[in-house]
Order: C-alpha cells, then sequence, then structure tokens
C-alpha cells in the first residue's frame, strides 16, 4: 500500500494516544484567560468498533490544560442508539445519552466548564417530510439542548471513501427526498451541520443556495483530502477547495467551522513522528486553510473547533489551542472573541462568554 493511502487508515484510541502524547512535555496554554466556546466534540464509549472509551472523565481531561473553555457543543457520532424501537427513532438514544453527560455537567460537580452546552443529532433526512416527528421527538428529549442535527455525506471513490463511519450515495445533497427532509428543518428552527470531502462542496452550494434561510455549518474547513488518490497534489486540490469554499462565503447562511485538520484524512502526517508535533509546527501546517476560511467567511462566520477525539490523532488538546492563537495572533480583541467563542454561541443559541 502506498504511504498516501496508508495516511487515512490510522486510527488509535484514547488510551494509545494518552501515551503517544506523553512522549512531549505538555505546553502551557497561551492567552489563557480568552474565553473559548468548542463547538465540536464528540463522546463514545465503542472499544468494540476500535474507538475506545472518550466520555466526559476523558474530555474534562483534555480541556483541563489550561485554556478557558467555557462551553462545548456535541455533535453525532452514532454513539449510543436505542437498540430497539422504530429504526428512524433509534438515533435519538445519543441524544438522551449526551443529555444526561450535559445535566452531569450542569451540577456544576465537574468544573465551571458547560460540557454539551448544546446538543447536534442525526436524523435520516431520507424520510421526507416524515422526519419531522424524529426531529421533534429530539426536541422534546434534549432537554433545551438539542439545536440540530449533522449529516456527513461523505464520498470518494479512493481510500477515505473505504473508511467514512456512514457509507453515503454520492451526491446525496441533490437527492429531491433528501431536500424534502431538509426543509423540515428551518421550520422547527434547526441548524445544519455538514460533513464531507472538499468534491462536495459544489452540492452543498447548491443546497445553500436553494435554502437561503437555513443555518448551514460546514464542518472541518470543507474537507479537504490529502490522502489516496490526493496524496501529494495539494498544488491542484488547495485553488479548487478553495474556488468551491470562495463561492460558498457568498451565501450568508452559511458557516465554518476552523478545524478537523488534525484527522489523518487531511494527510499531514503528524500521527507517524515518534515524538507529537508541537504547536507551531501545526499552526505552520494549518495556517493556509484557516487564514483562508477567515479572509472569505469572516471572523463572524467562522468558529475554531477541537473535533476531539478524532483531531487527537495529531496533537494534544493544548497544542490544538495553542496553534490556533498562533495562527490570529495578529488578530483584534472583536476578531478573537467571534472566532473562538462569538459566532459559535450565536449559531448554537448558546450562553454569550
Amino acid at each position: 500500500m502506498a504511504d498516501g493511502e496508508y495516511r487515512g487508515l490510522i486510527h488509535r484510541n484514547n488510551a494509545d494516544l494518552a501515551a503517544w502524547l506523553a512522549r512531549r512535555p505538555p505546553e502551557a496554554a497561551l492567552e489563557p484567560d480568552l474565553p473559548i466556546v468548542d463547538p465540536h466534540h464528540h463522546l463514545w464509549d465503542a472499544p468494540h468498533r476500535g474507538r475506545g472509551t472518550y466520555l466526559l472523565p476523558e474530555l474534562l481531561v483534555d480541556t483541563g490544560g489550561g485554556h478557558n473553555i467555557v462551553s462545548t457543543v456535541f455533535l453525532e457520532c452514532q454513539s449510543m442508539f436505542r437498540a430497539t424501537g422504530p429504526e428512524p427513532m433509534k438515533p435519538l438514544g445519543e441524544v438522551e445519552f449526551v443529555n444526561g453527560i450535559a445535566a452531569m455537567s450542569a451540577s456544576g460537580q465537574y468544573g465551571p466548564t458547560r460540557v454539551c452546552e448544546a446538543i447536534v443529532g442525526w436524523a435520516d433526512l431520507m424520510l421526507g417530510a416524515a422526519v419531522r416527528e424524529v426531529l421533534e421527538a429530539g426536541i422534546a428529549v434534549g432537554g433545551g439542548r438539542f439545536r440540530g442535527i449533522r449529516y456527513g455525506t461523505s464520498w470518494d471513490e479512493g481510500v477515505a471513501g473505504r473508511h467514512v463511519s456512514r457509507p453515503i450515495p454520492r451526491h446525496r445533497l441533490l437527492d429531491p427526498t433528501f431536500r424534502e427532509g431538509f426543509a423540515e428543518l428551518g421550520k422547527l428552527g434547526l441548524t445544519f451541520d455538514s460533513w464531507h470531502f472538499f468534491p462536495q462542496l459544489p452540492d452543498l452550494l447548491d443546497l445553500a443556495r436553494a435554502f437561503p434561510g437555513q443555518t448551514i455549518i460546514v464542518d472541518h474547513v470543507g474537507g479537504h483530502l490529502g490522502v489516496g488518490q490526493y496524496a501529494g497534489r495539494q498544488a491542484e486540490t488547495l485553488p479548487a477547495w478553495k474556488a468551491s469554499m470562495q463561492a460558498l462565503a457568498q451565501c450568508p447562511n452559511v458557516n465554518v467551522k476552523l478545524g478537523g485538520l488534525g484527522m489523518t484524512s487531511f494527510g499531514f502526517g503528524f500521527h507517524f513522528r515518534d515524538v507529537p508535533p508541537t504547536s507551531s509546527e501545526l499552526a505552520e501546517a494549518w495556517r493556509p486553510y484557516i487564514e483562508t476560511c477567515i479572509e472569505l467567511f469572516g471572523p463572524e462566520r467562522c468558529m475554531f473547533e477541537s473535533n476531539f477525539p478524532p483531531d487527537k490523532q495529531s496533537c494534544g488538546y493544548t497544542e490544538l489551542w495553542n496553534a490556533f492563537k498562533i495562527v490570529t495572533r495578529g488578530a483584534s480583541a472583536a476578531e478573537k472573541k467571534a472566532l473562538y467563542s462569538g459566532t459559535a454561541a450565536r449559531v448554537y443559541s448558546l450562553t454569550t462568554p
């Protein structure tokens, strides 16, 4: 197997990652007083799927590294679906599970961070208009925290496509039945997170134009790829990615998350190192993506995300936020407020720091 393909296949569990990260002394947090809303992380207990365990204790270890994490948003990851009942309603188990963890955090016994202040679940939009019943049930069981859904449409003919968690047909975002279900989100005031690879960006653009009133969040800077057939081709793929993101930026209903860059699919190869990278090394590698998105969308539509634990494949939580702060070292106080908390608070209706 070619090295470029191999990069997309690594996924270590939390215990193995902790041992790897311990090979470099942890960094001190930069700008430790800056309030941060982490608008994208996961929780799971899935050793049978090779994911290991990442629940409240593991998250608190990561968020406790010195940065001022005031609240977080949970994003769906097929965790704790109901084992029984109607198939369309099974994803509600994830919302119930996360709402319980959010309630634990809200007790104040686990520190000041409002863990899972908002919950983004999953629902099958291919149910068409009938998905409304599922969405209304999500609102009911979400304890006032249910904000919307994420629907992954990642498709790739190469190695990246063989390792997506939920295989989807190539142009799902253009499907009329999908769009019938998508229309129900706006009727209920719910958000839509989109996770896909960058070749699907034109499809998302078409969707955003068709539903200008729907709040859309582009996850992980639009899903650029650096593995498989895309390995070593940044000179031609980055301009294509930028052109699509530039078109999306013309849609005022679209926001973008700055993160996901620690995932192995981006092809940076940090997970191959014997010693984890420093925040300065991360900043240098990630800067072109981050600065391009901020330039195109503006700070008021960009939000930094941890995407933990997937991004933990490349770095520690403290180093990740340090890298972001290095990239934005020249930003104004108002710009930093938007990037680190304000945009996320607006999009997900959170308590403003």
